[in-house]
């Protein structure tokens, strides 16, 4: 094959390159670099490649690069405010390389004559990050800093934590449409529902996260309770670990760790583009994405993005038709930055799935059978979310900032569904038709002052924060008559016609409120940085069933101190620890147990966690080693009683690894490893044994290539692996390891000024059928879930 120096490539090359960095609907004003205009830039190490194309990008000129000039080479990257050529010096220094224009905003490479030296102008470097994403990890899919809550934004390397933040870069190109999709990168994440059910959930380190559990720009319930629709995220923070003292008290109680979805803002660069979608079996959908600055000095911003998309899924009469729609308005000034985001999202589901219980009698099924949907085709899943937030900074002065933030969001949600649970080896189970609805209603809200200062020879960061978090809803339905079907033979019943009978009219208030306070203080010039914090939190749950009130209603409260410890040992190595405590919300029985909708008392979660992070400028790697303690629970499985049985502690080992290690050759992924074991449970009867839903081992490695020889080919490839999984306390139930193998590839070329990107992802390639969950690691929601089909993904997007 020839190389990217042959002399019949090379001219294609240069032209295909030139093309490839032409940003027409980004030119800006050919004087920009004469008149000493200078704009704040974020290119990471890496390739110098890659950093000449970001830079181009940004800055909107045309720059022609012959590839044979810049291979191989690299290039140290660039931080703060620049003029265009200042910029490009910089990227170019000890390079041998220098930029000459050849035209109105048209720039080409060409070796520097002997002896010369580029002239680099006087920098002035004012910050640390870009935009609100802040600056991109070198390969694009991992951003450097993440939001912290209390803490703040930080940058990875400078965090007592564990914590990846995936770039909306690596939403778009796996095609990712909810969080379900995304977190598949992640060994730490596991999702604990079918992809064609009602709703998602999670676990991070093996312990459960709801929806609900989602924050968006730090406020908690705002997002839509059952799927979270990822057009809208600008980044996907990933915490591991409690997180009680960064955000606050979680509506359900998660404890193994916190996902928070950052909205988008306008850029300096306009943005108009439009994606046509495809997913198997005849899914059709569209996405437009808008942003604008405008007013003196771009102060003002808008952002908008709306989806549609709807048709059949790989399963039998399954169906799924979702909108959704979200304005991002923001505002910034010297010292003043506000923002609102108001958005909108329906869902319809035909026929979802559940997942399967397995009886005391059956056995584990055979999920290479399961070829067809066993849910029924009048069963349905209609969800409608309306949420709003405001949040705001004010620098009162250079070490003085105020923050706040609102939320609210109503929503309402309309089942009739089923459950699955076998009750003998051939697959046979009982069809209960429910209607079921769910109305809720959120307010949230969070204020806090943080002050830098010095004492001596010691910096602080001090942060003050108040939260309140306040949710009712109300539960209702009605039961229907049972007719049998099974899960390897579904039988096609009546639509339900006359309810058997009226569920309970159930009505619960949650009222969560906190105050935390937070200390970082630097040693040695900030190379030893130890955050002490502790949050004070008051759950107050109330609940009433046909006005009658509830006896499991209760008012608690505590104080929950937290801390960590971060000691840059060199510029590429951190070393850290941390102690976290938090108070969480009682467990609620489920649907599938006898007492269902009984509240239990809040419980105390505690983790210790040890880590090493190094970046090595072209990709990074992190390692952490924890303990997680806190009370287990589970659903007997002969009186389908559901309630607190011993406990949990689980000790696991996390590797990470993300970047470009080499030029054009990304890597994302890593691996854990979890021992979950139990103990002080009823008369010791489950001591020493595996907590149910919990693997041993979670593999995930993607993998991008840049098809040297093809500009603008990217070939991708993913391995998820996760070892077997038992389904309840006992351990006498198993089901077997997984693993699923995703692969794709992305064209992006242009045409008449515009960037169009092609993209084709396969899931789980070889079609393979496995129980991919034991279900919920907590017990709430027992059950078995089935893998999605081979599914194929295609779209296009367009950027005018």
């Amino acid at each position: 094959m020839p190389n990217a120096s042959s002399p019949r490539l090379r001219p294609l090359l240069h032209l295909s390159l030139m093309l490839g960095l032409s940003a027409s609907p980004w030119l800006i004003s050919p004087t920009w670099a004469e008149d000493g205009n200078r704009r704040s830039y974020q290119v990471p190490a890496g390739s110098l490649s890659d950093a000449l194309t970001r830079f181009a990008g940004l800055s909107g000129v045309n720059l022609s690069v012959d590839p044979a000039l810049v291979s191989g080479r690299s290039s140290g990257g660039l931080s703060g405010e620049f003029a265009v050529e200042e910029g490009f010096a910089r990227l170019l220094q000890g390079s041998g390389l220098q930029l000459q224009a050849v035209g109105e905003q048209a720039y080409i490479l060409t070796p520097a004559p002997e002896g010369s030296s580029l002239q680099l102008a006087p920098t002035s470097i004012l910050g640390a990050t870009g935009g609100e994403g802040g600056e991109v990890f070198a390969g694009g899919q991992v951003a450097r800093r993440g939001s912290q809550g209390l803490l703040g934004s930080k940058d990875f390397m400078e965090t007592p934590f564990s914590m990846t933040t995936y770039t909306n870069e690596v939403i778009e190109n796996q095609q990712a449409r909810t969080l379900g999709d995304l977190i598949a990168n992640d060994p730490s994440v596991r999702a604990t529902n079918p992809a064609g059910g009602r709703y998602e959930q999670f676990t991070i380190r093996g312990l459960s996260l709801f929806n609900s559990d989602v924050a968006y720009n730090g406020l908690y319930g705002v997002l839509p309770t059952y799927t979270i629709d990822m057009e809208m995220a600008d980044r996907v923070d990933i915490l591991k670990g409690p997180s009680q003292l960064i955000n606050g008290i979680s509506p359900r109680g998660s404890v193994g760790g916190g996902i928070n979805v950052v909205p988008k803002r306008a850029t300096d660069k306009p943005i108009t583009s439009f994606t046509g979608s495809y997913a198997s079996n005849n899914q059709l959908g569209g996405a437009v994405d808008v942003g604008r600055r405008f007013g003196e000095d771009d102060k003002f911003g808008l952002r908008f993005n709306g989806v549609k998309q709807s048709g059949d899924t790989e399963w039998d009469h399954q169906s799924i038709d979702r909108e959704m729609a979200v304005l991002g308005l923001d505002f910034r000034a010297e010292r003043l930055r506000l923002s609102t985001d108001i958005g909108h999202t329906e869902r319809n589901t035909d026929a979802p799935q559940e997942r399967v219980q397995v009886g005391v009698n059956a056995q584990v099924p055979q999920a290479g059978d399961v070829r067809h949907n066993y849910a029924q085709a009048w069963s349905k899943a209609r969800t409608e979310d309306t949420f709003g937030t405001v949040n705001g900074e004010f620098d009162v002065n250079d070490s003085v900032m105020l923050y706040g933030g609102v939320g609210a969001r109503k929503s309402n949600h309309d089942f009739l569904r089923h459950a699955v649970s076998v009750t003998n080896d051939a697959g046979d189970f009982s069809v209960q038709p429910r209607d079921f609805t769910r109305d809720e209603n959120v307010r949230t809200a969070t204020a806090g002052v943080r002050n830098w200062f010095k004492t001596g020879p010691v910096s602080h960061e001090v942060n003050l924060a108040a939260s309140y978090f306040y949710m009712d809803f109300e539960n209702g339905g009605a039961r229907y008559a049972a007719a049998p079907s099974n899960l390897y033979d579904p039988v096609q019943t009546p639509t339900p016609a006359r309810p058997t009978r009226q569920d309970a009219k159930v009505y619960t208030e949650n009222r969560f409120s906190g105050v935390a306070l937070s200390d970082t203080l630097g040693f040695f010039e900030d190379r030893l940085l130890l955050t002490l914090g502790a949050r004070w939190q008051r759950v107050k749950v109330d609940d009433w069933s046909d006005n009658i009130k509830g006896a499991t209603a209760y008012d608690e409260e505590k104080v929950s101190p937290s801390g960590g410890i971060l000691f840059k040992a060199t510029d590429k190595l951190s070393l850290y620890a941390n102690y976290m405590e938090g108070l969480s919300q009682g467990k609620i029985a489920p649907s599938t147990s006898v007492n269902e909708d009984e509240i239990f008392p809040p419980f105390v979660s505690r983790q210790v966690e040890v880590g090493a992070k190094y970046d090595a400028g072209p990709f990074a790697v992190t390692a952490a080693v924890f303990r997680i303690k806190q009370p287990a629970y589970e659903t007997n499985a002969t009186t389908r009683v559901f309630g607190p049985n011993g406990k949990r502690e689980n000790k696991g080992v996390e590797l990470s690894v993300f970047g470009e290690p080499l030029d054009g050759f990304r890597l994302l992924g890593g691996v854990m490893y979890i021992d979950s074991e139990l103990t002080h449970t009823t008369n010791g009867a489950f001591d020493g044994n595996r907590a149910p839903a919990t693997p041993k081992y979670n593999v995930n490695l993607g993998a991008e290539w840049d098809v040297p020889t093809v500009q603008g080919l990217t070939l991708t490839t993913r391995g998820i692996y996760s070892s077997s999984q038992y389904l309840d306390q006992s351990n006498n139930k198993e089901i077997d390891s997984w693993e699923r193998f995703d692969v794709g590839a992305r064209y992006a070329f242009k045409v008449d000024d515009k960037t169009i990107t092609l993209r084709g992802n396969v899931e789980n390639v070889a079609d393979k059928r496995y129980w991919s969950s034991a279900g919920a690691s907590d017990d709430s929601e027992p059950g078995l879930t089935l893998s999605t089909p081979r599914t194929y993904l295609l779209s296009a997007t367009v950027d005018f």
